[in-house]
Order: C-alpha cells, then sequence, then structure tokens
C-alpha cells in the first residue's frame, strides 16, 4: 500500500482536478497543441499498462526480471499521471482507469493461482482488488480516500493559532516535518488502516504523530509516554497495549500503537461532541480535564476563551500545532512544501549472515535517500535494539529497495565485510601498552604459578557493574568480553530486546573486566 503512484503533492491536487474536469464544457475545448499533448499522455499510459501486463506474464513464470519491469512500469505510469494533472485537457479519471484495470488483472491472475475458490461475482472481485492494493500504487484509491480525508479541513477551525502552527513547522521545525513525513512513509501501511477502518482522516494520525514523536517508535518521554503515538503506560493499557509477555512494550509497536490511538481519539470525540480540538486536548492534556471542561462549557468550543483558558499552555501549543501538521499533510503545494518521495513497499528480509541493525545501516548505505535505512529499519522492527546480534535466517520487516541493497552489498563481499568489523571494533582495544608495561606481564608470567594451598584465597565472585544511560546489553558484553546471551540469562534479562535501564546493576558472570 505504500508504493505511491504519484508524487503527493500531484495526489492532493487530485480531488480538485476531477471537479474541474467534470464540468469541462465543449467551449473550453484543448487547443490543437493541447490536444497532441493529451493524446501523447494517453499513448505513453497505453504503452505502460502493455510493459505491466507483459511483466506479469514474466513474474507468473519465475522470471527475476519480471518485479524491476512491472516497478518500471507503474513508475511510466506516476510520471504520465503527474503530468496529466498539468496538462490542459487531459483527464485524470480516464488515466486513473488504467490503475483499475491493472488490479483487476493483477487480482484475476493470483485468484487463477490460489488454492481456493475466490467469487466469480463483482464483490468477489473488489475484495481480490482490495486484497492486493498493497502492491500496486494508490491512485486506484485516491479518489475514494481524498474526498473523505478533506473532511478535516471542514473538522477543525483554521485561525491565527493554526498558522502560527505552520510558521514554525515551515521553519526552525521544517527538518522535523520532513523527517517525519519520511519515517510515516515506512510504516503508512501498518497505521493508516487502523485509521481507515476507525472513519478517522489520515492527515489526523500524521500530525498526532509528527508532534509527538517524529515518527520515531522508540520515543519515550520524561513523563512515561512511549511510543509513535506516545501512550501513557494506564492508558495504553486501557487501549491494549503494555508488555506482552516476552519482554517487549507494545506501546513501541506502530500498528498496534495507532489502533490504539483510534480507539482512543473515536471515545473521546463520542464525549466530546466529535471536535477534533477538544479530543486532542484531551491526548495531551488528560481526558478527565477534557471532559469536566466540556461538560461546562455550555456548548462553546475549544477555541471560546472560557474553555482555552482552562487548559495549560502546553496544551494550548499542542492543539494547533497538530491541526498545522495536519493542514500541511493536506495542503503543501500552497505552501511551496515538497514532501520527498519516499520507496516504502514493504517486503520481508532474510538474513543469510548474523547482523544487527547498526551492521545493515553501514552496509545497505544511503541508497538514495538522506539518512540511510536505520530508522527505517528500526521502526519496522521495533523489537530490536540497534545493536542486538541477529542470527542468519532472522526475518526482519523491511522494504523492496531495502532487500535488493541487502542483497548486492550485506549479502557478502567487501562492504558486508568491511561493516562487520566496524561494529564489532573496541575503542579500548586502540591503547596500547608501554614497552615497560608489557615486560612487566611478560616477566610475571614466567615465573612458576604458586602451589594452592588451604590459605589460598578462593576466586573472587564476578564483578558487578551499573548501567549508564544510552548503554545496551551488546555493548556491555562487548566491553567486558562476555558471550552477550550467557550474560543476559545471568541476569534474567529477556530477549529479544535484551532492556536493560540506566542504574541498574549486572553481575558480570564469565566476563574479563577491563
Amino acid at each position: 500500500m505504500s508504493h505511491f503512484a504519484f508524487p503527493r503533492v500531484a495526489a492532493l491536487c487530485f480531488a480538485t482536478t476531477v471537479a474541474l474536469a467534470a464540468i469541462v464544457s465543449p467551449a473550453h475545448a484543448a487547443s490543437k497543441r493541447d490536444q497532441a499533448a493529451v493524446d501523447a499522455l494517453n499513448t505513453r499510459m497505453s504503452a505502460a499498462e502493455q510493459r505491466y501486463r507483459g511483466a506479469l506474464v514474466k513474474i507468473g513464470n519465475a522470471d527475476p526480471t519480471g518485479t524491476a519491469e512491472s516497478d518500471a512500469a507503474l513508475e511510466d505510469m506516476e510520471d504520465v499521471i503527474a503530468a496529466c494533472m498539468q496538462q490542459k485537457g487531459c483527464s485524470v479519471p480516464t488515466m486513473l482507469a488504467s490503475y483499475k484495470r491493472l488490479l483487476k488483472t493483477q487480482a484475476d491472475a493470483e485468484a487463477q493461482s490460489a488454492d481456493e475458490d475466490v467469487p466469480a461475482d463483482d464483490e468477489g472481485d473488489d475484495h481480490a482488488i482490495a486484497a492486493i492494493a498493497a502492491d500496486v500504487p494508490e491512485a486506484a484509491r485516491a479518489a475514494q480516500l481524498l474526498s473523505e480525508d478533506h473532511r478535516f479541513d471542514q473538522m477543525v477551525q483554521y485561525n491565527p493559532a493554526v498558522q502560527a502552527g505552520i510558521r514554525k513547522w515551515l521553519t526552525d521545525m521544517r527538518p522535523a516535518l520532513v523527517g517525519s513525513y519520511e519515517n510515516y512513509q515506512y510504516m503508512r501501511h501498518l497505521m493508516w488502516p487502523q485509521f481507515e477502518r476507525a472513519g478517522l482522516p489520515e492527515a489526523l494520525l500524521f500530525g498526532i504523530m509528527a508532534k509527538e514523536s517524529n515518527g520515531k517508535v522508540h520515543v519515550s518521554s520524561r513523563a512515561g509516554a512511549a511510543g509513535p503515538m506516545q501512550f501513557m503506560y494506564a492508558t495504553g493499557k486501557r487501549f491494549g497495549l503494555g508488555p506482552d509477555g516476552s519482554g517487549f512494550d507494545t506501546r513501541f509497536d506502530a500498528r498496534a500503537s495507532a489502533e490504539a490511538s483510534a480507539a482512543y481519539l473515536n471515545e473521546r470525540m463520542g464525549q466530546l461532541n466529535r471536535s477534533i480540538e477538544l479530543a486532542l486536548a484531551a491526548y495531551n492534556g488528560g481526558e478527565g480535564r477534557a471532559l469536566r471542561v466540556y461538560n461546562g462549557a455550555n456548548g462553546q468550543g475549544f477555541w471560546d476563551a472560557s474553555v482555552y483558558n482552562q487548559f495549560p499552555q502546553e496544551t494550548r501549543d499542542y492543539v494547533p500545532m497538530v491541526i498545522a501538521a495536519a493542514w500541511l499533510f493536506l495542503h503543501p503545494k500552497q505552501y511551496g512544501l515538497t514532501f520527498p518521495k519516499v520507496d516504502a513497499k514493504p517486503a520481508p528480509l532474510k538474513l543469510v549472515r548474523p547482523a544487527s541493525i547498526y551492521e545493515l545501516t553501514i552496509c545497505l548505505g544511503n541508497g538514495g535517500t538522506r539518512d540511510g535505512y536505520m530508522r527505517a529499519l528500526r521502526n519496522l522492527n521495533p523489537r530490536y535494539e540497534a545493536d542486538s546480534w541477529l542470527p542468519a535466517g532472522s526475518t526482519l520487516n523491511a522494504t523492496t529497495k531495502i532487500v535488493g541493497l541487502y542483497g548486492r552489498h550485506c549479502a557478502q563481499g567487501q562492504r558486508a565485510d568491511l561493516a562487520h568489523q566496524l561494529v564489532m571494533s573496541d575503542a579500548a582495544s586502540a591503547v596500547v601498552r608501554s614497552a615497560s608495561a608489557v615486560a612487566s606481564v611478560d616477566d610475571t608470567a614466567s615465573r612458576p604459578m604458586p602451589v594452592a594451598s588451604a590459605d589460598t584465597p578462593k576466586p573472587a565472585k564476578a564483578a558487578k557493574y551499573k548501567v549508564r544511560g544510552g548503554e545496551t546489553l551488546t555493548a556491555i558484553s562487548r566491553k567486558f568480553s562476555c558471550d552477550m546471551r550467557e550474560l543476559a540469562q545471568a541476569n534474567s534479562i529477556k530477549g529479544p530486546r535484551y532492556a536493560i535501564r540506566p542504574g541498574q546493576t549486572l553481575k558480570l558472570e564469565g566476563c574479563t573486566a577491563n
């Protein structure tokens, strides 16, 4: 679902384009030059569609070039639709019809190869099309969803406070906004369906996530809120989040936290007259406070002074900032904002050699991105710390782009070996002992070992170590030259995250205290 058919800037123009196309009259017929350009676009779209159909045949015949061909064809269609939206006389709905044909073609192909029967009626076809929507561009769904998503514009008030929030996002906080968008694209297939099923606008999901965590799933606040949607422990527990028995807190899971967030917001909006502003105030300032304020407000909204002034300053800032981020998500072109196009089509990554996310980040390289893939891998695999050692055969959540780069650079070869060397390097080993110290050690080693007697002291107990801020169990095991899993077992620390906390005291059994 997260392979985009065209840039979001173009996508957001879609609803307007369709509306305009519906009222074009013969008096506004395209000029010969415009018509020639439209004909050329139609030819390009037809050629891309045929190319895609040919790629499906290759995929069905297990031809490894089929996937690359299909991706290239879809990219051609992206360009055509983007050009169509800029070309006078070009019908976007006509172009989108090609997408529906592609969906139907692939759905039929999958239905023929399935073990169970697929209904032959229209409902069955629609179900098959929906099932493969994650593997093709989203433009076919955009026609339906965009007009619904723009309900957000009518559900909130656009006022000077929101404008001030937009100004912040577009100046000092622009990198955070763009980073939030990139992070969200990798998790969109996990998070957006939860809001869609709950009937909530996608823009609202993005706005909350951008303000709460910038799309970084491992964020925790001083107050104890955690995860991409920043749930407090007690609130998260009410909505099914928390420790899952394996040592993992599902507040850090993108899918689970989005589902809980949608449920929480709908519950609040049900209490607060469907007001997004008041629901957001509850999200930040506490649901009890928001309900008390609402019950005494005599029907007044969030921006009325009698309501607004009862919330703390943090909440007064929070509400317009979330709305501002959501507004920019829907209206980037209006503000000269271009969100990056992210190749985030999901795919599993099976490791052929042991590695950590740190090691994968190094060997994958940037791959055309600004910051590389560490954040994407961490967000998609929240159960693992970045330096957790993952054995060969482990399967990670990734993207088709990451899988391709892994095969070229991480499975074997010089870059893979270099990445492994870097993550295994120990800074302490750079310290060189002086010649006299070495001689002293060698002289001591040459002396005969004393014979044990009743007076010989017993070996000391295992040393202890107090965890410092930012340290992980893997880093500590390397520091003291011990097996990480044995260290975890000695201290009753459960995998796969092997979570430790600053100030925790560890028994260094089997380790060498440096």
